[in-house]
């Protein structure tokens, strides 16, 4: 069975210290190993902490070897995007070389070499290349994996550029970094989330100070509800975003006939599912949350095969 692992965000103590607690041991040769299970990572294994490099010495040695499975995350698909010439402009990347951009790439890229003039490092290629083998998503007996939403629409969108294997085709990187084209909106969905448009003239900072005019939101929900119960923003910003309501069918929802595992959205407090059916994995152990001084957690959870989500199940350590 599996053990599902959230985002790590360069914590590499913390992910020695839950692999350990979940009974995982290294071999010889340094991999990880469980007599009888398999870790599943969600992404989002760098950008943020102390120890990136460290957490790609336990991560890619675990899923090279067969101990471990993992989907791509945003951060992972930013920096393979954040390397990547972009054919179409002469001298530019994919994603904009902008002082914002260069502030969450800035810890990735000096572990790898690099710096802020530099080009591309041979040791951040080698990984950038690893970072392209990650699937999209995983859809397995009684379970399902993807970083941040589960949008049929937007795989059936991706089809044309992802192999057998859910992984990106070196073909479509152009298209999935180019504003505009239904590859990258299908992108956008899956690895960053569902977003709504905020009411014209409200905006709000998110964890990392930048404006936002749009909300990522709780869209597993089904009922109708406000801004403000959707919204997933820091909660010193909850009272900026607006309580009138917004029609159920702004949200795709999730049918529930598996399991399904999520990073991504930063969570707080004690882990525990999301419904019945749906569990974040995300507990923020990049930072403490901006209104909660508790450390962040980094959280995993012992699937067996159940068809609902047990509370008891979810496992974490602190940062």
């Amino acid at each position: 069975m599996y053990d599902l692992i959230g985002d790590i965000h360069g914590h590499a103590g913390p992910l020695e210290r839950l692999l350990t607690k979940l009974g995982y041991e290294a071999d010889r040769e340094g991999v990880w190993r469980h007599p009888s299970r398999q870790v599943i990572f969600l992404g989002d294994f760098i950008d943020r902490g102390p120890a990136q490099m460290g957490v790609i010495s336990i991560v890619r040695p675990m899923v090279d070897n067969g101990a471990a499975l993992a989907v791509m995350g945003n951060h992972e698909f930013n920096a393979i995007m954040y390397a990547t010439k972009n054919p179409d402009r002469s001298g530019e990347y994919l994603r904009v070389h902008s002082d914002d951009n260069w502030k969450q790439h800035e810890a990735f890229v000096k572990a790898v070499g690099g710096s802020r003039d530099s080009d591309v490092t041979e040791k951040q290629q080698e990984l950038i290349d690893w970072f392209k083998t990650l699937p999209v998503y995983l859809d397995l007996e009684g379970l399902r994996v993807v970083h941040a939403c589960w949008h049929r629409p937007s795989f059936d969108a991706l089809a044309v550029y992802l192999d057998d294997g859910q992984r990106f085709r070196e073909n479509a990187w152009t298209d999935l970094g180019t504003k505009g084209t239904a590859a990258y909106e299908a992108a956008e969905v899956l690895l960053k989330g569902w977003e709504i448009p905020l009411p014209l003239g409200i905006t709000f900072r998110d964890k990392d100070d930048k404006e936002r005019d749009q909300i990522r939101t709780r869209w597993w929900e089904r009922a109708q509800r406000g801004y403000r119960q959707l919204a997933i923003v820091p909660d010193d910003a909850i009272d900026r975003i607006p309580d009138s309501p917004i029609g159920a069918d702004s949200l795709p929802g999730y049918d529930g006939d598996k399991l399904l595992f999520l990073g991504h959205y930063w969570l707080s407090g004690d882990p525990e599912p999301l419904t019945d059916h749906i569990a974040c994995l995300d507990y923020s152990i990049a930072g403490e949350n901006a209104a909660d001084t508790t450390p962040g957690k980094l959280c995993a959870y012992r699937f067996d095969g159940e068809d609902q989500l047990i509370k008891d199940k979810f496992v974490w350590v602190s940062g």
